[in-house]
């Protein structure tokens, strides 16, 4: 085993620690005031309807080249892919515009 492999293994570890501490620690502290919650509970609702929305818009077409090794790309797959992307699309300029929209207002107060 290379010392790269460790590293890699260790920072696979300290990538899921710090996703579970960023995830749980949220959660302890708002179980303090429940309403949080609910704001959080819509944006994650919100979210799953807008990849549910974009898996339904992707495409299950997948090439020749990709069915076969060392791909193994079934449509199910391709579909799903297709859908992260878009919702990652849709969630990138949805920043882009609460970006441009809040400098905007800043500058007309």
């Amino acid at each position: 085993m290379d010392t790269y492999d460790i590293f890699l293994y260790v920072a696979y570890g300290l990538i899921i620690v710090g996703a579970a501490v960023g995830i749980l620690m949220p959660l302890i502290k708002s179980l303090d005031n429940p309403k949080s919650l609910l704001k959080t509970g819509v944006g994650i609702i919100g979210i799953g309807v807008l990849f549910f929305i974009a898996y339904s818009m992707a495409s299950s077409e997948v090439l020749p080249k990709f069915e076969a090794d060392p791909f193994n790309l079934t449509p199910g797959m391709a579909q799903a892919v297709g859908g992260v992307l878009i919702t990652t699309y849709c969630l990138a300029i949805l920043a882009l515009v609460g970006i441009v929209v809040t400098e905007l207002n800043k500058a007309i107060r």
